[in-house]
């Protein structure tokens, strides 16, 4: 980016700041016929089951897994931070990418703040992650070079962009969590054209084994937070009986929901460098389900 596009970023980010204690409504109540996730998202909808639930239950179920969508949304949001901060400590402090970071950073901290809240709004208690998700995070955190961390970090904020899109374009979906997404939608298209930029710089500079192993990166973090999202519990705490027999189920129908709803633009964006060869394609195609 040249340095007067960035200079324009730091000044809209300062001059009109999307504040979360005034932009969305958190007053608003939600009301009975209020939804928490389209209905096409939830893991169960379009088995058996799902028309045996109550219609509380079915609005439960889309309550308890948006929860762990924000979950995810936060996860991926700490995990940007860590790369941003990595890349700031490269750079001179005078100069307006140092600033432009100082300024995206903050936004996300209060983005992971606003879906913590949101959470919370939705009484809602997130799942930990499983001791397979704490050390994915773990060692991503503490052990990726730079640029594979940035892969991974942008891979996590596709996934959750994708559900943010259907959710806030729902009419029939509380307020607050619209109003979440829309904030989140507005400030990342900001941050989109300094993200692009740096993965142009990434990528141009890859040989194949260095793309392969990208490709790897950005699988392993779609299919990790892919299954966060469907959990035993969930179908527990909304009284579904053989939770057990209903959670294999449901791990199948996800993953063929996820495919169809979720993984058009990813495949498009590992394309777009190269991503996929003959050591990558199968791995795509055995964890989820990809047509590439």
């Amino acid at each position: 980016m040249r340095p007067e596009e960035i200079e324009r970023l730091v000044k809209i980010s300062k001059d009109r700041p999307l504040l979360p204690e005034t932009y969305v409504p958190w007053a608003e109540e939600p009301s009975p016929t209020d939804l928490y996730l389209p209905e096409f998202l939830t893991s169960l909808e379009g088995l058996a089951v799902y028309d045996t639930l109550t219609q509380q239950q079915k609005t439960d179920l889309g309550r308890h897994e948006a929860v762990q969508v924000l979950y995810s949304y936060g996860w991926g949001e700490a995990l940007f931070c860590v790369f941003m901060t990595r890349y700031l400590l490269t750079l001179p402090p005078n100069g307006p990418e140092h600033r432009f970071l100082i300024r995206e950073i903050i936004e996300e901290y209060r983005h992971q703040e606003m879906f913590a809240q949101t959470i919370t709004q939705l009484k809602g208690q997130a799942l930990p992650p499983t001791k397979m998700h704490a050390f994915v995070g773990k060692f991503s955190t503490n052990y990726l070079p730079a640029d594979f961390l940035f892969m991974g970090s942008l891979a996590v904020e596709l996934i959750t962009d994708m559900y943010g899109n259907h959710t806030r374009r729902a009419p029939e979906i509380y307020v607050v969590l619209r109003k979440v997404f829309e904030l989140h939608n507005i400030e990342e298209g900001r941050h989109i054209h300094f993200t692009k930029g740096l993965l142009e710089n990434y990528t141009k500079k890859a040989g194949y084994v260095k793309r392969t192993l990208y490709s790897f990166v950005i699988l392993m973090n779609i299919y990790f937070v892919r299954t966060m999202y469907v959990r035993k519990a969930i179908y527990e705490r909304i009284g579904i009986p053989n939770a057990d027999a209903v959670f294999k189920e449901a791990t199948k129908n996800y993953r063929s929901k996820f495919t169809k709803n979720c993984l058009g633009h990813i495949i498009e964006f590992v394309n777009s460098w190269v991503g996929f060869n003959t050591a990558t394609r199968w791995a795509w195609r055995w964890l989820l389900g990809a047509r590439v």
